[in-house]
């Protein structure tokens, strides 16, 4: 996002043999959410990073997002 730097992005991990689309994911989550909660964006990936406590790391999640700016979201 151009004023505030940041925009809703979705991190999504599927099950092995599942096939879906950015595009069907990002309808999917527009047909049931706000506008502002819809992401802007969608990146499948592996796995998820977890904590010691087996919790989401959701500061390593972002991490790659924000490697080139100086601004970070906590």
């Amino acid at each position: 996002d151009e004023k505030w730097g940041e925009a809703v992005k979705a991190v999504v991990v599927t099950q092995p043999g599942a096939t879906v689309t950015a595009d069907e994911l990002t309808g999917f989550c527009a047909e049931r959410l706000d506008r502002l909660k819809k992401p802007r964006s969608v990146d499948f990936v592996a796995e998820l990073p977890h904590n010691r406590n087996g919790k989401l790391d959701r500061k390593a999640v972002r991490e790659p997002y924000w490697a080139d700016t100086a601004r970070r979201v906590n």
